[in-house]
């Protein structure tokens, strides 16, 4: 049977669904900590989540899932420079610092994260690139070289702000994109090792990553600092059992558990549901991988399955590098939980990059 316009794959949209309404309900449940700490700060962080990402996201999704992702192909450059300038306003006076650092525009009503865009707009043109220079992608000059500048351009100006993870997650999308496309084993260990190069230099310049890595490998050396996040995170877990507290009842989000909105969404869905329900959670982005990675191998072009490929690993990846750090499994990052954590910018562009990949699923043939 062919797929039509109007026949998204029904397996990949219900997961979708899922995991933006279980997502929200998610948010609703973690934000009490908030509304019982700060009124004005539930205000403003249910303003942007409702209004800019759960409002904002649906307009986009539908939009996206309503127009041929061909499209895109056409308007690639436009929008990755777009968002290249976007990423920019942050060192204008309309850029908010927040712990030292630059990744918003205040725009009043409210605040927008640039970089959640230019994770699109660099997808979209890298695809658009790659599928265009297929056939010379293993000659250095074609192939590495340019990926490395495009790709080397968006990490200056990520880590300006600076906004490693973020950079980190694109880079590896990145580099699943040039994999696919033909790229030769000798180009890919050349971008590994400058990575391990550059994240060795990030490091060593950058004292909260050290720190990350150290609380990491010896979470119970600063309890009561680098290690606090962690050990709160892992109580939260831990006392949520089997079938957890129940929807609400989370003790850690009060007060006790750092950024539970945000960070540590994860650990208080956790506490709540128990194992059974985070392991739900985990299962369906499992369910959305496994799809969407389906869906690219059997895309119609070259631009379609490149495109697939990099939303599904940047998503996927986010999410369970989010898991995993509320786990102890991974060093802790400020990489949400696609579709969960507060960041109405990251849910509407997450919710965009859903409706592409919805998108190319309507042109593949089963």
């Amino acid at each position: 049977m062919t797929k039509g316009r109007g026949h998204s794959d029904r397996i990949l949209f219900s997961t979708i669904i899922l995991l933006i309404v279980g997502g929200f309900l998610i948010f609703l449940s973690a934000s009490l900590g908030l509304l019982a700490g700060s009124g004005p700060e539930f205000g403003n962080v249910a303003r942007n989540q409702l209004v800019l990402g759960l409002g904002g996201g649906t307009v986009v999704f539908l939009i996206c899932l309503a127009i041929h992702y061909r499209f895109w192909r056409g308007v690639s450059l436009y929008l990755f420079l777009s968002s290249l300038a976007l990423c920019f306003l942050v060192f204008t006076p309309l850029g908010l610092e927040l712990n030292g650092a630059r990744r918003w525009i205040d725009l009043g009503i409210f605040t927008v994260q640039p970089a959640e865009f230019l994770k699109i707009g660099y997808l979209l043109y890298l695809a658009t690139w790659l599928s265009g220079a297929k056939s010379k992608i293993g000659e250095m000059r074609y192939g590495l070289l340019p990926f490395l500048v495009i790709t080397g351009i968006v990490g200056a100006t990520l880590l300006l702000q600076p906004d490693t993870d973020t950079f980190m997650i694109i880079a590896l999308s990145g580099l699943a994109m040039f994999a696919a496309s033909g790229a030769k084993v000798r180009d890919l260990a050349i971008i590994v090792l400058l990575g391990v190069i550059a994240g060795i230099i990030v490091i060593t310049f950058r004292p909260y990553v050290a720190d990350r890595i150290t609380s990491f490998l010896n979470p119970g050396l600063d309890p009561q600092g680098t290690g606090y996040q962690i050990q709160q995170s892992l109580m939260a877990v831990g006392a949520g059992e089997i079938f957890g507290r129940g929807f609400g009842q989370s003790v850690q989000k009060f007060g006790k558990l750092p950024e539970p909105t945000s960070d540590s969404i994860f650990s208080v869905f956790a506490e709540e549901a128990g194992f059974v329900g985070a392991s739900a959670l985990v299962i369906a982005y499992l369910v959305f991988a496994l799809r969407g990675f389906w869906i690219a191998a059997r895309a119609p072009d070259v631009f379609g399955g490149l495109l697939a490929l990099g939303i599904v690993v940047l998503i996927v990846s986010e999410s369970y590098l989010n898991i995993a750090a509320m786990l102890g499994v991974f060093p802790l990052s400020g990489l949400p939980l696609v579709f969960v954590s507060h960041g109405g910018s990251a849910l509407l562009a997450s919710m965009g990059a859903a409706g592409i990949l919805l998108s190319v699923s309507r042109s593949v043939h089963t």
